[in-house]
């Protein structure tokens, strides 16, 4: 008998078993993998992108943008800073307000662990859940090697992106036997894939550069990664959460650059070619292929000098703009997040609970809110585990 039971040991079921079990709930925490904390343990390429210290409700994604409001406003990245920094955990801004721990993933991972056992929480690693059933407003779990029941279950386990560490849409599966409505999940901060009229690209295999790419309205700067099989780096994985089959990704492969710049350039070096003058700006392998497709686009061939200020405009607008068509996603395997989810329409944004099933919750990455690249899902883990704990 417990008081609550957290099925999934991630970032945010183990932030609101912490919470819950050192506001002196009994709470049980159940994960199907044989250690917790998995996707901290290989998040930000093992040093953990823990927060961003530019967390705002605008940085996430859900059918209803105002869900996550309650949650972010109550636990701020200051206030998992704090804990971090009471357990002596040295950490670095890379970027954008991006925090990284100097050291290792882990030390998150033990910093949680560590909270949990303050709050004398049970945990039941490699606990494959065979049932729930819910009756006398009692939840039941049966395992294969243990049956408990609780006043209250928490969902904590997450979206199907990153399979390989057993990541699964069970939490969807729970919401449905329970009447909740599930947003189609898809793959989020996901690399996408180009047709082959687009594969020219792909000889560029490894060649990155610094973009602005567009979706619509969402537009983000930062580094775009050619691929063999199309685009990625962070500028396409956060472009990546708004793009939807048919939609097209704009790049702007100069940003910053001042209008007539290559009038400029024709001034200073008449004699210079398009592809010399773009590759005194870009990567020299992605400035000859530009210049090659624009060349098969109509644009004349031989020196600046031969070509009118009109014609260099052009150009400029054509590389402030070039659009892309993908054909779809590299899918959850290479997904970082999931997309959607548990639907908001159905629970309370101050506690997470279920509107139908009183004592049922959803929190972190399980529910329709999706946060961008850099430490943003966390934040989201982290708030919205907090803001559960609060209410059992």
């Amino acid at each position: 008998m417990y008081d609550v039971i957290i099925l999934g040991a991630g970032a945010a079921g183990m932030m609101c078993a912490a919470v819950a079990g050192q506001r002196g709930r009994r709470v049980l925490l159940i994960d199907h993998a044989d250690r917790p904390g998995r996707k901290i343990l290989i998040s930000g390429g093992g040093r953990c992108n823990f927060t961003n210290l530019g967390t705002r409700p605008e940085c996430f994604l859900s059918e209803n943008p105002h869900f996550a409001k309650s949650a972010l406003n109550r636990y701020r990245p200051a206030d998992f800073l704090a804990l971090v920094d009471s357990y002596k955990i040295a950490w670095h801004e890379k970027t954008l307000g991006q925090l990284f721990c100097d050291g290792s993933a882990r030390q998150i991972v033990d910093m949680l662990r560590s909270e949990c056992a303050k709050g004398q929480v049970a945990i039941n690693l490699s606990g494959k859940v065979r049932n729930i059933a819910h009756a006398d407003g009692q939840f039941r779990v049966s395992l294969e090697n243990q049956e408990a029941t609780a006043t209250a279950l928490v969902v904590a386990t997450g979206g199907p992106a990153i399979p390989k560490i057993g990541a699964t849409g069970f939490a969807y599966d729970i919401a449905r036997q329970f009447g909740l409505d599930v947003v189609t999940p898809r793959p989020a901060l996901v690399p996408l894939t180009l047709a082959k009229s687009e594969q020219g690209f792909g000889q560029l295999t490894g060649i990155s550069a610094e973009v602005i790419a567009s979706c619509g309205k969402a537009a983000f700067r930062e580094a775009a990664l050619f691929t063999h099989k199309g685009l990625s780096g962070p500028a396409i994985l956060q472009v990546s959460s708004y793009w939807a089959p048919g939609s097209t990704i704009s790049l702007d492969l100069l940003p910053g650059f001042s209008p007539g710049w290559l009038a400029a350039a024709k001034r200073a070096r008449p004699k210079a070619t398009l592809g010399s003058a773009l590759a005194g700006v870009l990567p020299g392998r992605l400035a000859g292929l530009l210049a090659d497709k624009l060349n098969q686009e109509g644009t004349p061939k031989g020196v600046l000098a031969d070509l009118s200020d009109r014609t260099l405009k052009e150009i400029e607008d054509r590389l402030s703009q070039w659009a892309f068509h993908p054909t779809g996603t590299e899918g959850f395997a290479k997904a970082e997040v999931t997309a959607g989810g548990v639907s908001t329409s159905g629970l309370s944004s101050r506690t997470m609970q279920s509107s139908k099933v009183p004592g049922l919750y959803f929190i972190g990455e399980a529910v329709d809110v999706t946060g961008w690249l850099g430490g943003y899902n966390f934040q989201w883990a982290w708030a919205s585990g907090w803001a559960c704990a609060q209410a059992l």
